[in-house]
């Protein structure tokens, strides 16, 4: 057995190295603002905050078990056929979810609708499955998979509370600024609900703003960008 095999299968399950596997996506490596990735539904979900939180975590759920699966499976999957597979496993995860969603959740997954779905095609989750799980073991590519969708989710959570909490004066449908209709706390004063917010556009530029104050904080993101 050579000194770099016996190396690995000493390394602590948390070592530096499998740290930066998670928190590379919350930071530097996040995989919608540095990749730009997910962004449709980022736009297109994120007008709740509990939308969002429901997406995050579907995708959560999603990721890991298809790192944890295509992992397990790199060396019996024939290189023609992989991407097939890819989607025949992220597919059959996302179909438990939707049906998961329509039992417990049935208001979530309406206005959900088809972007549940859509997580078979999102970009962030075939990308780990072809660049990540396919090359390492299953215990990493669990690490790599709860970073980029904490990432993810993270992300959609930011710009969920901006459109929810200054486009319908609330924040998971409880009211903030006081009763709308009936016009009290700060809405008896003169306070209006900017309904632009609720608009997509407002998201992408969220998204964009949180873009922009990332990358001047950090210097080496402009450089390897």
């Amino acid at each position: 057995m050579s000194e770099e095999k016996i190396k690995s299968e000493r390394e602590p399950l948390f070592s530096k190295k499998n740290k930066k596997l998670v928190t590379d996506p919350l930071t530097d490596n996040n995989p919608v603002t540095i990749q730009v990735l997910g962004i449709c539904s980022a736009l297109a979900i994120t007008v709740q905050v509990e939308q969002g939180v429901v997406m995050g975590v579907a995708v959560l759920f999603v990721m890991i078990l298809g790192n944890l699966f295509i992992s397990l499976m790199r060396n019996l999957i024939p290189s023609r056929i992989r991407i097939i597979v890819q989607l025949v496993v992220v597919a059959a995860l996302v179909i438990i979810v939707n049906e998961v969603l329509k039992a417990f959740l049935p208001d979530v997954s309406e206005k959900l609708s088809v972007f549940v779905g859509l997580i078979i095609t999102n970009c962030i989750i075939m990308g780990r499955f072809e660049a990540f799980a396919m090359a390492n073991k299953p215990w990493p590519s669990i690490l790599d998979a709860i970073g980029n969708a904490l990432g993810y989710a993270g992300l959609l959570i930011i710009v969920s509370v901006f459109r929810e909490l200054f486009g319908s004066g609330t924040l998971y449908g409880y009211p903030i600024f006081g009763d709308y209709i009936k016009g009290d706390g700060l809405y008896s004063l003169g306070y209006v609900n900017n309904n632009l917010m609720i608009l997509p556009p407002m998201a992408l530029i969220i998204v964009g703003v949180i873009i922009w104050v990332q990358r001047s904080r950090n210097k080496d993101l402009i450089e390897n960008n």
